[in-house]
């Protein structure tokens, strides 16, 4: 069967169905091209970026410019996967119109289908402005890593009846405002599935459990290439950094031993034209040996 761009319609009928969404993030062409030729529903352009890839201790100092530009190389990298760009802290809190404008650029400028912005009810107006403009929103409640300090660093959420009630009303007020996917981050397994059966939208979950309508990861936490933390709800299905590091070494002691590189890795140049260049006599100095 030939295979077909995905779309927010394809996804939510896999909510109907029963099936599993896959999402990964990818922040760059071959991260991109690698997930979409394994058939990941789903691309998230995640603000992580600025932890993984930029070496921030946050995702708080990623800026606009260094999202859209992740976002560009993603896109060229994926065909088929439906693709999502993170909007980064401040670029939707301060203003609504500044939001709007800023949420267009990442179709406009960058390819995306749809933007993410963390937040529950309280971005419910932002996200129904967002979406009047014509924009695929994608929610994110429960740890929202923005605003970790404000709740008190990176803590499960929903661990209370109250606090879970919170979690519930807030992916209802997104869904409300029009958002067509949300993310839930860090919450209990029993509130996620609860969440997940009772609004119509896919729950994408991390750290979440598996009752959620689908998982997100993050590309170099799954992929091993990330060593400063690991978080408990990741699972490794390679240690790439490891290897990384191995070759690398690997190429230091070769070239240091001349073993590299090799006959093999080099070009030839024709005997006769060495032997006229080498008696040209515009070469000063000893004559080179091979």
């Amino acid at each position: 069967m030939t295979r077909k761009k995905m779309t927010i319609l394809a996804l939510h009928q896999k909510k109907a169905r029963g099936e599993p969404i896959t999402m990964v993030t990818a922040y760059d062409y071959p991260g991109a091209q690698a997930a979409d030729r394994a058939a990941i529903d789903c691309l998230l352009v995640g603000d992580s970026m600025g932890m993984v890839v930029l070496g921030y201790d946050s995702t708080v100092p990623v800026t606009m410019e260094e999202m859209l530009h992740h976002c560009r190389a993603v896109r060229r990298g994926a065909q088929y996967a439906y693709t999502i760009g993170d909007m980064p802290f401040m670029s939707y809190q301060a203003d609504r119109s500044e939001a709007i404008r800023n949420a267009g650029r990442f179709l406009k400028e960058a390819g995306m289908d749809a933007v993410k912005l963390e937040g529950g009810r309280e971005m419910a107006g932002t996200v129904a402005a967002i979406t009047a403009a014509g924009i695929a929103v994608i929610g994110h409640i429960g740890l929202t890593p923005q605003s970790a300090s404000k709740l008190g660093g990176y803590r499960v959420q929903g661990r209370t009846a109250a606090d879970a009630q919170r979690l519930l009303e807030d992916a209802q007020a997104l869904e409300a405002a029009g958002a067509v996917m949300i993310v839930l981050e860090m919450a209990p397994d029993r509130v996620a599935e609860v969440i997940s059966g009772r609004v119509r939208v896919p729950i994408i979950g991390i750290g979440a459990g598996p009752g959620c309508d689908g998982q997100v990861l993050v590309l170099h936490d799954l992929l091993g290439m990330f060593d400063r933390f690991i978080p408990r709800f990741v699972k490794r299905y390679a240690e790439l950094f490891g290897e990384m590091e191995r070759a690398l070494a690997s190429y230091r002691d070769d070239v240091a031993g001349r073993r590299f590189p090799g006959q093999e890795h080099a070009f030839a140049m024709d005997d006769a034209a060495w032997a006229e260049w080498m008696a040209s006599g515009k070469i000063e100095g000893p004559t080179p040996v091979r």
